[in-house]
């Protein structure tokens, strides 16, 4: 009988062998088997008697006493056949035992599965082809757009994103702009930097994020982001791509981009993302100067804006619907917004108004085509006597924010709503705003004087 023997059972075997032959003491070789002089005994019996084949376990090449039975194992794999041939391993141990009353492992049955021909082991399945397919024809026929999260700066600051804006008809870089992250508002800041540079594009093509898409099953049919209502109102068409190969372009981009342009912002010395924003046009002439092709119809298939400013500012603004109080005032983001209390407003009484959050940290109040004029209440900022008593319209909110302060400041939660957009963007934005005159950050929080001495 053939004994396969394991690199252990040979090297027990020599030590064995020594012992016998008188070359090693028995204690030295209990010490290098890590056995018992008894056992080392025992073993020396074995060899002498039986030869080398009796230092392998008696177990090795049998069945095992635990094994399942033949007849079992053909019993689930004729229902398996019968029911369940197109499914899973896991699926199929599943109702096994929910309709059958069969109990097997996962592995179990997936070894079967795999043996029988009715599961093929990813590791063993062809891999899936991505055939290339030909460019657009023309320039803004299809642009598109992904974030790349990487260490642009090579530690001379913290990791943040590139929002990428490329061509599929000729890969151009239409438009880069860092960010710390990928929002919703650098989106839209990015896009209307796209938007004024080469005006609307015929579709942009993305991946399956949370910003373009919507992705909790039952609102997939109705459902609609923000950057997915902004492109709907501009005309513009979201496309969004299955695999990332199938947006292979601003794949390849990302993979070029990290390279070389982060070599040339080193080389620039620039280390922040400020610095960063104001090089990249310098940068995006010189990549498009190199590397874009030309389309293959000359035809440049982006429209003209046609809205004005204001109208695209409030287009690419994080939009949503609030409904006035009896005494004209609503909750956005934990802050409590009073609408000016005139003839005109006091008709809006359990009215839906629109809010406008732009990019740039700003809020505006629109019913209808007309801006409502506000104040504003932070629940989260503090709150003295004398605003309590000095509001008297609105007396009984502010005492019941006060409490609700002292709540959160027990709790420690002293946050913003978890529901409202993130303000990365924002914040960036305002201390931009903060840099160049701080009133333009702030300015309820400035008052004129009349006094000679200012």
């Amino acid at each position: 009988m053939l004994v396969t023997m394991s690199d252990k059972d040979l090297s027990r075997y020599k030590v064995i062998n020594d012992v016998c032959e008188h070359r090693l003491r028995r204690a030295d070789a209990a010490e290098i088997l890590n056995l018992s002089e008894r056992q080392v005994q025992r073993l020396m019996n074995r060899l002498r008697e039986s030869g080398a084949a009796s230092l392998v376990h008696g177990a090795r090449g049998k069945p095992s006493n635990n094994r399942i039975s033949s007849d079992y194992r053909q019993t689930i794999l004729a229902i398996v056949r019968k029911h369940y041939a197109d499914f899973a391993p896991t699926l199929a141990q599943e109702k096994l035992l929910e309709l059958h009353n069969l109990p097997v492992s996962n592995e179990t049955l997936r070894q079967w599965m795999i043996a029988d021909g009715l599961w093929v082991p990813h590791s063993q399945r062809q891999p899936r082809v991505y055939q290339p397919r030909y460019r657009r024809y023309c320039l803004g026929e299809l642009v598109q757009i992904d974030g790349s999260h990487h260490d642009w700066f090579e530690g001379r600051s913290p990791k943040c994103c590139l929002l990428v804006y490329i061509d599929d008809a000729t890969g151009r870089l239409m438009n880069l702009r860092f960010s710390d992250t990928e929002s919703a508002f650098d989106y839209m800041v990015a896009t209307r930097e796209y938007l004024d540079q080469h005006g609307k594009p015929v579709a942009f093509y993305s991946d399956k994020h949370s910003i373009f898409r919507v992705n909790q099953e039952h609102l997939k049919k109705v459902g609609l982001t923000q950057f997915g209502r902004i492109l709907d109102e501009l005309g513009i068409e979201l496309i969004c791509a299955n695999s990332s190969q199938a947006k292979g372009r601003v794949e390849r981009a990302n993979k070029t981009l990290q390279d070389r342009l982060i070599k040339e912002m080193r080389l620039q010395g620039i280390n922040t993302i400020e610095e960063a924003n104001a090089w990249l046009p310098y940068f995006i002439e010189d990549f498009n100067r190199r590397f874009a092709k030309p389309a293959n119809y000359p035809k440049d298939l982006h429209r003209p804006i046609r809205e004005s400013q204001a109208e695209l500012d409030d287009i690419l603004a994080w939009q949503t619907t609030r409904k006035l109080s009896k005494s004209l005032t609503f909750q956005y983001d934990k802050v409590l917004y009073l609408i000016e209390d005139t003839e005109k407003n006091s008709r809006l009484v359990n009215e839906v108004v629109k809010i406008l959050d732009y990019p740039d940290g700003r809020i505006a109040v629109q019913y209808g085509e007309r801006k409502l004029s506000f104040r504003t209440f932070d629940k989260l900022a503090k709150v003295d006597q004398t605003q309590v008593v000095d509001n008297k319209r609105l007396g009984k909110v502010l005492q019941f924010a006060k409490e609700k302060q002292k709540e959160f400041d027990k709790a420690q939660l002293r946050e913003r709503s978890q529901s409202a957009p993130k303000r990365t963007a924002q914040k960036r934005a305002m201390a931009q705003l903060r840099a160049l005159n701080p009133v333009l950050a702030a300015p309820d929080s400035f008052k004129v004087s009349y006094s000679k001495n200012g």
